[in-house]
């Protein structure tokens, strides 16, 4: 067997460089990585409860609430009571929310083009579909 690098070692400097390049963005935009995860994954729906979208971006349920809390304080996403369970609420993103996500992911994808101008358009493609499907 061929020896190679650990996948976290190979990933990890990585991970930390996307990192360093979206932080600039993020306060630009006025969010968190946090905040920016939560907004990733609310789709037009208020389908989501706030445990199931805890899960879904890997963050500590207790954790989020605080994140959601300021988040809809500045109108960007709305939480409201479930009308078949008064307990749990129910989250959407708000038209302000879109644009203010939609405008920091333009840019962040602008800004990995010069990560991604390293591959060839090929090795581009590949490397794109894989992560995809490891990410999955």
């Amino acid at each position: 067997m061929t020896r190679r690098p650990d996948l976290a070692a190979m990933i990890g400097p990585l991970g930390r460089e996307l990192i360093a390049l979206e932080q600039p963005t993020l306060r630009a935009h006025g969010l968190t990585m946090w905040a920016y995860a939560v907004l990733l994954h609310l789709g037009p729906e208020p389908v989501r409860t706030q445990a199931a979208l805890a899960e879904a971006i890997g963050a500590d349920k207790t954790r989020i609430i605080g994140v959601l809390d300021d988040l809809a304080a500045r109108g960007l996403i709305s939480r409201q009571a479930d009308p078949g369970d008064r307990r749990v609420r129910l989250l959407a993103i708000t038209e302000e929310g879109r644009q203010r996500r939609d405008a920091a992911q333009a840019e962040i994808q602008r800004a990995e083009e010069e990560v991604l101008g390293r591959l060839t358009p090929p090795e581009r493609e590949t490397f794109l579909a894989v992560l995809r499907k490891l990410s999955s």
